[in-house]
C-alpha cells in the first residue's frame, strides 16, 4: 500500500491541488500563529537601565498568594503571582545603610517617576511612544547616561534624553502629581553606544529637586555598584543579609525588574492579543482544512469501492488513504511553514502600526513551532480524510458503489449527537457566563466556534431543509431551476461542504467586529450618561494629565457649582487565592454632582465604590469591608460605600482621588467635569490652556477602546484573506469533483449554456444558505454579547460593516462558485452536445 500510495500521488498529482493548497495555507497560519504567540511569551524586557549596576534592591513588582490544600496524606501548594503597576518606596536612609556592605564600591538612590513632557508647546513621548521617566542627576551613571551637549542640571534645569530633540537652552514643562513644573534645559544626554534606550525616554533633574517633583518620600531602588574584585553572586549574599525584609536583591537580567513598572517594556498585551488570535485563527485553519480533505476524499469514494471489489481490505483501504493524505500534507506542510515564518513579521507589523504591541515586538523563529505546524497540519489532514472515506472502507462493496451515484446516509445519528452536544456548550456558554466581563469577548467567540461545530455536524440535514425552501425559490424557471432545487436536496452533504466555509466567514468576522464595536458603542453610551450631570467636559490635551491640585482650583472658579475629576488606576484583589487586577478611578468631586455613575445601591463617599457586575461576583455589598493592594504595593482596607452600574469605559472600582494620586505613579488627573455656565467655560480656556473644553453632551472617545477596536481589525484582515481564498479553493474542489456529472449532462444532450445555469442556480442556493447560517450563528453570539452588555439584543452593530461583509461574502461566493464551473463546462473533454 506504500508503493500504491506514492505513485498515486507522483501521477495524479493535480487531482491533490485542493488538498495542497488548503493544508499549504492552514500551516501557514497556524504558523504565522504560533510565531508571534511564541515570540510574545518569550520577548526580553528590553534594554536594561541598571546595567551599569551590579545589584539593584528594590520591592517585588508583582503580588504573590499562595494556597495550601490538604488532602488526605498530600499537601499541595499553588502560587499565583500578578505584576503591579507601580513601585514600593524604600526608606530614605537605605542607600547609606548599605553603603557600608563589605565590598560596595558604591550606591545610588534611585527615583524612579513618570511624567509628561511638554517640549516647544508640544508633548512628547519616549522612543516608540513609551513613556517618559523622570530620575535625579546621580541615576544617569547606572545606565550609564553621557552628556552630549551642555551640563549637569541644577535645581530648575532638567537634561533631556536626545531622543526628545531639545537643545540647550529651551524651556519646556514637566507634569508630575505635584504639579506643573517649568524647567531650563541644561544638557542633552543618551545612553553609552545609543541615542536612547528602545523602552523609555529619561529626564533628569537635580537631585535635590527630585523630592519636590516626584511627591515621593524616597527611592524606587537602590543601585549598588561593587568594589573591583567582587563578584555580582558575592555581592548579592552580602546584600541579602542587610536588605531590610519584603525587600528583594536583583543581579544580572533580573535588575530591569527593579524598574519603574511602564517604563519597562510589557508583553502582557500582545501575548492576550496573540492568545485569542491563536485560538481563533486556529479553530478557523483546522475547521477549514477539515471541510477541504473531506470534500477531495469524498472524490475517491468511487475508487476505494472499486478496490473494495477487487478484494482490497477496509485496513488497506485506510492505510492507502492516510499514506496519500500524509504525503500531500507534508509536501504542502512544509513550505507552508517556511512561508508562514516570512510572512510572521508582515503580520506583526500590522499589530505594531496599529499599536496593539510595542513598535519593538520582535518576531523569533521557534524550530518547535515550525514542526508543530507541519505534524498539525499532516495530522488534521489524515484524520479529516479517513472520517469522510470511514463509511466507503467498512460497508460492502457493492453497497460502496451504489454510494458513489447516490447520496450517502451514513453518519446522522453520529452528527445528531456532536450537533446536540456543540449547540449546548454554545448555549451554556451564553447563558452561564459573565460576557460583560474581561474575558466577554473572547467567550462570545468559544460560542460562535461551538454553534460552526455544530452548524458543521448539522450541515447535511440544514442543507436539505433550508436548502429546500431556497431551492422553490431560486428553482423556478424551467427544467434547468427544477433540477438546480432537486439536486440541492439530494447532495446535501455536497452543498453544505460548499456552504459552510461562506457562514465560517460571516459568523467569525461579523462576532469579532460585532462584539469589539459593541463593546466601544456601550463604553461611549455609558460615557455620555455619566457625563450628563455636568455642563462641560475638561480634557489634558494629548493626553496629559494634570494633577488634582488643578480639579480643586476649577471648583473655586467665579460660576462653578460642581466639578468631579477622576484618575485612572489599578487595584489587585484576593480572589480565592487568586491575585486579580481590577481597573479603577480616583474621583474627586465638590459642589453639585457632576459626574453620575448610574448609583443602585449607598451613595459615593470617602471609601470605595465597586461596580455591580463586581459587587456580584465577590458577593459584595455596601458596608463590607474589602482589602486591596494599590499600584505601589501598599495595602489599604475600604468601607464599601456605593454600588455603581456605568461601569464600561470608566472602572470596576472608584476610589478616594487622593490614595490613589499617593500609592500610582503616575496620579494625574485624566479627565474633569465641571457645572457652569459659558461664561465659566471661557474662563477655564484663559487659564488653562493645556485643557480642552467640550459641551457635556458631545461623544468623547474612551481611552483604550481604539486600541481593543484596532486589534480585531487587523485580526479580521488576516482572517477575512485566508478564509477568502480557502472558499474558492472550496468552490473549485466541488466543481473538480463534478466532471462526471457534468459530462454525463452534455451526453444527455444538454446545452453548455444550460449545464452553467444549472451551476449558477445551485451556486446562488448554496451561497444564500452559507449566508443564512453565518447570520443565524452571528444573531445569536452578538445578541447574547449585547444583552450582556445593556440590556438590549443587538442584531445588527455597525450596518455599514455587515453589510460589506455579508456583501463581500456573497460576492466572493458566486464567483468561486460560477468561474470554476464555467472553466471546467468550457473544456473540449467534456462531450459536446
Amino acid at each position: 500500500m506504500r508503493t500504491l500510495a506514492i505513485a498515486s500521488v507522483r501521477h495524479r498529482l493535480g487531482g491533490f491541488v485542493g488538498s495542497l493548497l488548503a493544508v499549504l495555507l492552514t500551516v501557514g497560519l497556524l504558523t504565522v500563529s504560533g510565531l508571534l504567540m511564541f515570540s510574545a511569551l518569550t520577548a526580553g524586557p528590553g534594554p536594561d537601565r541598571f546595567a551599569a549596576a551590579t545589584a539593584v534592591v528594590a520591592k517585588q513588582r508583582s503580588v504573590t498568594l499562595r494556597t495550601v490544600t490538604h488532602k488526605k496524606d498530600k499537601t499541595k501548594v499553588k502560587s499565583k503571582t500578578k505584576p503591579l503597576t507601580g513601585a514600593a518606596v524604600l526608606p530614605a536612609g537605605l542607600a547609606r545603610r548599605l553603603a557600608g556592605t563589605a565590598g560596595v564600591a558604591r550606591t545610588v538612590a534611585d527615583t524612579a517617576f513618570p511624567v509628561d513632557l511638554t517640549v516647544a508647546g508640544r508633548p512628547v513621548r519616549g522612543p516608540h511612544g513609551s513613556a517618559v521617566v523622570a530620575h535625579g542627576w546621580s541615576s544617569a551613571a547606572l545606565t550609564p547616561y553621557r552628556l552630549r551637549a551642555g551640563t549637569a542640571p541644577a535645581r530648575g534645569g532638567a537634561v533631556l534624553d536626545a531622543s526628545f530633540g531639545a537643545r540647550p537652552g529651551d524651556r519646556v514643562t514637566v507634569a508630575t502629581k505635584t504639579g506643573t513644573h517649568r524647567l531650563r534645559v541644561t544638557g542633552i544626554a543618551a545612553p553609552a553606544g545609543t541615542d536612547a534606550l528602545a523602552n523609555q525616554g529619561a529626564v533628569f533633574v537635580a537631585d535635590g529637586a527630585v523630592a519636590t517633583l516626584s511627591g515621593l518620600a524616597g527611592p524606587t531602588a537602590v543601585a549598588v555598584l561593587a568594589a573591583p574584585g567582587v563578584s555580582a553572586g558575592t555581592l548579592a549574599r552580602r546584600l541579602d543579609h542587610r536588605v531590610p525584609d519584603g525587600l528583594s536583591v536583583f543581579t544580572g537580567d533580573e535588575r530591569i525588574a527593579a524598574d519603574l513598572p511602564g517604563a519597562t517594556t510589557s508583553y502582557v498585551g500582545a501575548v492576550s492579543v496573540f492568545g485569542i488570535m491563536l485560538g481563533v485563527t486556529g479553530f478557523t485553519a483546522v475547521f477549514v482544512l477539515v471541510g477541504a480533505i473531506s470534500l477531495v476524499a469524498r472524490r475517491r469514494l468511487r475508487e476505494l469501492a472499486l478496490l473494495r471489489t477487487v478484494g482490497a481490505t477496509p485496513a488497506q483501504l485506510r492505510r492507502l488513504l492516510g499514506i496519500e493524505t500524509a504525503l500531500v500534507g507534508l509536501l504542502a506542510g512544509i513550505p507552508g511553514a517556511v512561508g508562514g515564518a516570512l510572512a510572521a513579521d508582515v503580520v506583526a507589523q500590522r499589530f505594531r502600526d496599529a499599536g496593539v504591541v510595542p513598535a519593538q515586538f520582535p518576531v523569533r523563529t521557534n524550530a518547535g513551532v515550525l514542526l508543530a505546524a507541519v505534524v498539525a497540519g499532516v495530522a488534521i489532514s489524515v484524520l479529516s480524510g479517513a472520517l469522510a472515506a470511514r463509511r466507503a472502507t467498512t460497508i460492502a462493496p457493492t453497497e460502496a458503489l451504489r454510494e458513489t451515484v447516490t447520496a450517502p446516509t451514513g453518519g446522522t445519528a453520529f452528527r445528531g449527537v456532536v450537533a446536540t452536544v456543540s449547540a449546548a456548550g454554545a448555549a451554556a456558554v451564553l447563558a452561564f457566563v459573565p460576557l460583560r466581563s474581561n474575558m466577554g469577548i473572547g467567550m462570545s467567540f468559544v460560542a460562535a466556534a461551538l454553534l460552526m461545530c455544530a452548524v458543521a455536524a448539522a450541515g447535511p440535514l440544514l442543507a436539505r431543509l433550508l436548502g429546500g425552501v431556497l431551492g422553490a425559490v431560486f428553482g423556478r424557471g424551467g427544467a434547468t431551476g427544477r433540477l438546480a432545487a432537486a439536486t440541492t436536496r439530494t447532495q446535501a452533504r455536497r452543498v453544505a461542504a460548499v456552504a459552510l466555509p461562506l457562514a465560517l466567514m460571516v459568523a467569525i468576522t461579523v462576532t469579532l467586529l460585532g462584539t469589539s464595536t459593541l463593546t466601544g458603542q456601550v463604553a461611549e453610551h455609558q460615557q455620555a450618561q455619566r457625563s450628563s450631570a455636568a455642563d462641560w467636559q475638561l480634557a489634558p490635551r494629548a493626553g496629559s494629565g494634570v494633577p488634582v491640585a488643578v480639579a480643586e482650583r476649577l471648583g473655586r472658579l467665579p460660576g462653578a457649582t460642581g466639578v468631579a475629576a477622576t484618575l485612572p488606576s489599578t487595584i489587585m484583589t484576593n480572589e480565592h487565592g487568586k491575585p486579580e487586577h481590577h481597573s479603577a478611578q480616583g474621583l474627586y468631586a465638590a459642589g453639585a454632582p457632576a459626574l453620575d455613575l448610574g448609583v443602585t445601591a449607598g451613595r459615593l463617599g470617602s471609601g470605595m465604590a465597586v461596580g455591580a457586575d463586581l459587587a456580584a461576583g465577590q458577593g459584595w455589598h455596601v458596608g463590607d469591608q474589602v482589602s486591596i493592594w494599590l499600584p505601589d504595593a501598599s495595602t489599604a482596607s475600604l468601607r464599601i460605600d456605593a454600588v455603581y452600574q456605568r461601569v464600561a469605559g470608566f472602572g470596576e472600582v472608584v476610589l478616594p482621588a487622593k490614595l490613589v494620586a499617593a500609592h500610582d505613579p503616575r496620579g494625574l488627573v485624566g479627565a474633569l467635569y465641571l457645572r457652569g455656565g459659558a461664561g465659566l467655560a471661557a474662563t477655564v480656556r484663559h487659564r488653562y490652556p493645556q485643557l480642552t473644553v467640550t459641551g457635556a453632551q458631545r461623544t468623547v472617545a474612551v481611552r483604550g477602546i481604539e486600541t481593543q477596536q484596532a486589534a480585531f481589525d487587523a485580526l479580521t484582515v488576516i482572517l477575512l484573506g485566508f478564509i477568502a481564498i480557502s472558499v474558492a479553493n472550496t468552490f473549485a474542489i466541488a466543481a473538480l469533483g463534478r466532471r462526471r456529472e457534468f459530462a454525463d449532462l452534455r451526453l444527455a444532450g444538454a446545452t453548455a449554456r444550460q449545464v452553467h445555469t444549472l451551476a449558477v442556480r445551485e451556486t446562488l442556493i448554496a451561497v444564500c444558505l452559507g449566508l443564512l447560517l453565518g447570520c443565524l450563528v452571528t444573531a445569536a453570539v452578538v445578541g447574547a454579547y449585547g444583552l450582556a452588555q445593556d440590556g438590549r439584543w443587538h442584531l445588527v452593530v455597525d450596518p455599514a460593516g455587515y453589510a460589506a461583509v455579508i456583501g463581500g461574502t456573497g460576492l466572493l461566493g458566486l464567483l468561486a462558485g460560477i468561474v470554476p464551473t464555467r472553466l471546467l463546462v468550457r473544456r473540449r473533454a467534456l462531450p459536446a452536445a
